[in-house]
């Protein structure tokens, strides 16, 4: 099949506010320095649902959402080096080219040669790969692991330990990664450190874990729905407060709770206030508040200057700093070596046909990652 036409089966968005359809769908060969890849299985993100939700200023339609996957490589195009037809591997929706200048530098994991197609929903040479019923169908975050077979530039793919669980290590494409490093690459945090993480969604859990391998001495969970208390715990949070159960704001329960403010704070919500809360939570002279979550589109934060003139920093992530194709095969061999936590993160399996259903949990709050097998 390596140089024909596969038909497949996808989940196409063929608009916004619409739910996925089930189509059969052509995708193409690969060309030149593109890879063709089989998904085993792949994970449902706020992400595909803010894109889906039309809220999305760089969403297009109709396209294939998805970019928590994983799978085997079926054919490789021409140039291709690094990846053949067999290996095991995941999607990044942020490559690695090794080359640009963000590559080149150690501060980022940004990197942006293909940033402007992709952006459109399209292939590095301004194409798509698929079609269906004589349309074409957008790629989305240069990955869409929403479909039997999918195919993405070769900077975008991190090849991976064949023995790992592929219905598990999916997650590492995208929150589980985003969270944990945002506590050991974005933060840094040391040992000791008192810590607060508001927003115990996916991201959450994982910054929780990232702050307990990284030796904090507190890890305060904080959100407005108790049921996922316990989840944190288990993860490593150390006591869980509810902001509904305070008449003042969420920053001064927290300053007075530690002592003056944490060291670190995280939000992993994507909501402007709280990123405010989070960022004045932060002790005077050292603290540093890691926004995680994604806003929505033309969003903005504010704070008094002071906060930071008295030495409080206001950092940001995207997918935990890692720069992704030299940094998911070590995740991945670091939860296969049981540092990090994965299997814990999946609360639900869906089959292929049910992904609408993954969307459902995900937006009532009972799921913290749904895998769904290809």
């Amino acid at each position: 099949m390596a140089n024909e036409v596969i038909k497949c089966k996808a989940a196409v968005a063929w608009e916004a506010g619409k739910p996925l359809s089930i189509e059969e769908i052509e995708v193409a060969p690969p060309k030149a320095h593109e890879v063709r890849i089989k998904i085993i299985a792949t994970a449902v993100c706020h992400t595909d649902a803010y894109t889906l939700s039309g809220a999305d200023p760089e969403g297009c339609f109709p396209v294939i959402l998805g970019h928590e996957g994983a799978g085997i490589v079926e054919s490789v195009g021409e140039g291709v080096t690094k990846l053949k037809a067999g290996d095991t591997v995941i999607p990044l929706y942020i490559p690695q080219c090794g080359e640009c200048k963000f590559c080149l530098n150690p501060k980022t994991n940004l990197c942006q040669k293909i940033r402007v197609t992709q952006g459109k929903g399209l292939m590095p040479d301004g194409t798509s790969r698929f079609t269906c019923k004589g349309k074409t169908i957008l790629h989305y975050m240069g990955t869409s692991t929403f479909s039997e077979y999918t195919v993405v530039a070769d900077i975008s793919v991190a090849k991976i330990d064949p023995l790992a669980p592929l219905d598990k290590v999916c997650l590492l494409g995208c929150g589980i990664s985003t969270g944990y490093g945002a506590a050991v690459n974005t933060a840094k945090l040391e040992p000791g450190s008192v810590c607060a993480v508001i927003g115990l969604g996916g991201v959450g859990l994982a910054v929780i874990m990232g702050c307990k391998v990284a030796g904090a001495s507190r890890i305060i969970g904080v959100d407005i729905n108790k049921d996922k208390f316990a989840r944190a715990k288990e993860f490593g949070a150390t006591e869980c407060i509810n902001p509904q159960d305070f008449s003042k704001p969420i920053q001064e329960v927290l300053i007075e709770m530690t002592d003056g403010g944490v060291d670190y704070s995280f939000e992993c919500i994507g909501n402007v206030k709280v990123m405010r809360a989070a960022l004045e939570a932060c002790h005077k002279g050292w603290g540093v508040s890691v926004v995680v979550g994604v806003a929505a589109s033309g969003e903005e934060i504010a704070t008094r200057p002071f906060q930071l003139v008295t030495g409080r920093t206001w950092k940001g992530t995207a997918f935990g700093g890692w720069k992704s194709v030299e940094s998911v095969p070590k995740l991945v061999s670091e939860y296969m070596s049981k540092k990090i936590k994965v299997d814990e993160f999946v609360t639900h399996n869906l089959s292929f046909d049910e992904i609408n259903k993954a969307f459902e949990l995900m937006h009532s709050g009972k799921s913290i990652r749904t895998v769904v097998k290809i």
